[in-house]
């Protein structure tokens, strides 16, 4: 086969090709309906109710996992969590999907009466029309603050109001709630610190005997976290680990 007969037979296959993805676009293009999409007026206050609602819905959906994650009690869960793993020395096990799924639901458990509270005041009466936006949100909001501020420390909280250069509050209720959230947040973090910190002690103290031990034995090219892992696991079977480390999460809320 030569040069040109090559070249003809690839120009008709490309002649071929295009003819059917023309066909195709224009078939598509045939049966494709007609969108259109106006915002028209409307004299039913009804309408535009529930417009306003769906668009509220959608914004609250939209910043639903920034809230769950530094409003709550999720990042206290799921930093001792890690913490745990890494004394442990485990790596990936349990993986950070289980970590987060069960910090996530930790979460749901603590942050229940609170959750309820916040719909029985105020997203059911105004999704029944008995409240207007403005003061849903400022009953919604005031279980979740009261939360936060109990969990909060008040070094913290006038770190805060000093930073906003905001008159000094006569109460908590007067903090607006902007200063109140990253308070909250690195209140979380100092008090997950510090359990973490406890909870690598006696891991830490397991280590250095491993270590020693191995050294003493002239086996000091073997890595200690391989002979030391397992009794780790079996001390933290021992005593319940999860048992208490869930429990004491838990308590350490104070609500």
């Amino acid at each position: 086969m030569n040069a040109n007969t090559r070249l003809a037979i690839t120009g008709a296959l490309a002649a071929g090709i295009w003819a059917l993805s023309t066909a195709d676009a224009s078939a598509q293009s045939a049966i494709m309906p007609d969108i259109n999409i106006s915002l028209g007026g409307t004299g039913d206050p009804g309408k535009v109710g529930a417009g306003i609602k769906i668009l509220v819905l959608m914004t609250v959906l939209s910043l639903a996992p920034s809230i769950i994650i530094t409003m709550t009690s999720f990042v206290r869960i799921v930093v001792v969590m890690n913490f745990l793993r890494q004394a442990l020395g485990t790596q990936s096990a349990p993986p950070n999907q289980v970590m987060a799924g069960l910090a996530l639901f930790m979460t749901f458990f603590i942050m229940q009466p609170v959750f309820l509270k916040m719909y029985n005041e105020a997203f059911l009466p105004f999704s029944q029309e008995k409240m207007g936006m403005e003061a849903a949100y400022a009953k919604g909001m005031a279980p979740l603050r009261e939360f936060m501020v109990n969990q909060t420390r008040e070094k913290d909280l006038a770190l805060f109001v000093e930073m906003a250069k905001i008159p000094r509050p006569q109460t908590v209720d007067d903090v607006p709630t902007h200063v109140v959230i990253p308070a909250f947040i690195i209140s979380e973090m100092r008090t997950s610190f510090t359990i973490g910190f406890l909870i690598y002690i006696p891991f830490l103290v397991l280590d250095m005997v491993i270590a020693s031990v191995l050294m003493s034995m002239g086996m000091m090219m073997l890595p200690p976290v391989m002979i030391s892992l397992p009794f780790k696991l079996m001390l933290f079977v021992l005593v319940d680990g999860w048992y208490l480390i869930a429990g004491s999460l838990m308590k350490s809320f104070v609500m």
